[in-house]
């Protein structure tokens, strides 16, 4: 009878463990939050600064989708960046954003994955300067309360158009939301994937 109720006791334990781990995987980590405006911040900085390189709208894909030439020239050029965003336009160029020691680039290479030129002025531009969310203008914490019950703010940011990006989060999903730089709300920020994003890991050959 008492080895019944040890086991019995045990398999609680263990239901309970794995419950509370369900529970803290499904809340977005700090690291999570700060890496979602980054992300955001790079995407709409590539689409405001490669107009005139690119071709049409770009679409955001993960970056185990970049040609290995791509991926090796980043390893090569910028040994141990991050891949914070990374598209394609309609003639199949690539466009990819790059974090290294907090210096952002955005770098343009043609559909087969050779290097053509730097993106000027991307990297001011995806760069975020940390704001205190206590500091926040009210019409930005008004307009989450209204609109994202629910949320929590977790972290902000503002880019060198002094745009702010905030993001917030619920237990299972994260949202970044733009505002310019007089607190009015501008638009919902795309976060394109990213898959783990490192500019060392593997591409698809071409």
């Amino acid at each position: 009878m008492k080895k019944q109720l040890l086991l019995l006791l045990m398999a609680v334990v263990g239901l309970y463990m794995v419950a509370c781990q369900s529970q803290d995987g499904a809340t977005p980590s700090s690291d999570g939050d700060l890496e979602a405006i980054q992300v955001s911040a790079a995407r709409t900085a590539a689409d405001s600064t490669t107009k005139t390189k690119c071709k049409g709208k770009l679409t955001p894909i993960d970056s185990t989708a970049l040609p290995s030439k791509v991926i090796s020239y980043i390893t090569t050029n910028y040994a141990g960046a991050q891949v914070k965003f990374a598209a394609t336009d309609s003639l199949g160029q690539y466009v990819v954003g790059i974090s290294l020691n907090s210096t952002h680039t955005g770098l343009l290479f043609d559909a087969s994955g050779n290097f053509i030129q730097i993106i000027e002025k991307y990297g001011k531009k995806a760069k975020l300067t940390a704001v205190d969310i206590t500091t926040l203008p009210a019409s930005v914490t008004s307009y989450v309360t209204t609109n994202y019950s629910g949320y929590t703010i977790k972290k902000a940011g503002t880019n060198a158009d002094g745009n702010l990006f905030v993001g917030i989060a619920n237990d299972t999903t994260r949202v970044v939301l733009i505002f310019d730089s007089a607190g009015t709300f501008v638009k919902v920020a795309d976060i394109p994937p990213m898959n783990g994003g490192r500019g060392k890991g593997k591409g698809r050959g071409h």
